[in-house]
């Protein structure tokens, strides 16, 4: 059977990944289906985790930076008394103790994971060291010494499901591992806890309610329809229209005065016909500049 020819498709799938499955093999499947030409994600999510994984396709692609830095959303249940080696429940038990704290003292606990905080990554972590991802060294039975870096924590609450297990819910910065979360307050608590499930639900004002599975994606129809807009991951920047005229300058790499455009942040630039044509802004000199172009023919 002779091979299809791969497609220029443009446009980003709101994917809602499944456990077990990393997000290099779940981006992989996605592209096979649409049998798109190029595709990456917008940040990855650990093999256990499940939940919102933005695909782009084509042109899409140049604007997942502006969802890598961005906050996210996550539900996490965790299992205090047992520690992994992987502070997730995909490790080995290397330690068991007794839960003997009550709901409150979780709850006094979580308050010093809320706000600026300082995080130590785990060694389970796609971090380098001398061009060396850290789980690689992990499993050579190495541990490395991580400093710890400034995350924010917007939102921490905590549901007691039973004696050993606690569904957290966290808004935080772009970086944070709910792992070292989970590890962390284990360890505050003296008893222990890890990661048993983890889901992502929401990136930038993008939500998991929003998603496909890969299940649906099968579907011929399905998967026309879960094709959505690049501009679909570009809720947080301002809309401009911009003329004929000047996008074509701006194609030609000349000189563009903004007129009466007001934009001074990057903003999403719309041609006439309401087609994306860009990221840019005006700068203090009163011209148009563009951050991404976006080439949306052939």
């Amino acid at each position: 059977m002779a091979k299809r020819d791969k497609l220029n498709l443009h446009g980003v799938v709101l994917l809602d990944k499944p456990a077990g499955m990393s997000s290099n093999r779940a981006l992989q499947r996605v592209k096979h289906l649409y049998q798109a030409r190029k595709a990456g994600h917008t940040g990855s999510l650990d093999p256990l985790a499940t939940g919102l994984l933005p695909i782009c396709l084509g042109q899409a692609t140049k604007v997942s930076e502006y969802l890598l830095g961005a906050d996210k959303k996550y539900q996490t249940l965790i299992k205090l008394g047992e520690e992994t080696d992987t502070w997730d429940a995909d490790g080995a038990i290397v330690n068991s103790r007794p839960v003997l704290v009550s709901e409150a003292a979780v709850e006094a606990a979580l308050d010093s994971f809320r706000g600026a905080i300082e995080q130590v990554p785990p060694m389970y972590s796609a971090l380098k060291k001398d061009g060396q991802p850290l789980y690689k060294l992990a499993r050579q039975g190495q541990e490395i010494e991580r400093p710890a870096r400034a995350m924010r924590v917007h939102e921490l609450s905590a549901e007691r499901i039973d004696e050993h297990h606690y569904r957290l819910n966290v808004h935080c910065s772009s970086g944070f591992y709910i792992r070292s979360l989970a590890h962390d307050l284990g360890q505050a608590l003296g008893c222990g806890a890890h990661v048993v499930q983890l889901r992502r639900v929401a990136c930038k004002g993008i939500t998991l309610d929003q998603a496909v599975d890969l299940e649906q994606l099968e579907n011929p129809e399905n998967r026309a329809a879960a094709l959505l807009p690049i501009d679909t991951l570009l809720p947080m920047l301002p809309r401009a229209e911009i003329s004929d005229a000047q996008a074509e300058s701006l194609l030609q790499g000349r000189p563009t005065a903004a007129n009466a455009l007001q934009c001074n942040t990057p903003s999403r630039l719309y041609r006439p016909d309401g087609s994306l044509f860009a990221i840019g802004q005006v700068d203090s000199q009163g011209r148009l500049k563009t951050e991404k172009i976006f080439v949306l023919d052939g």
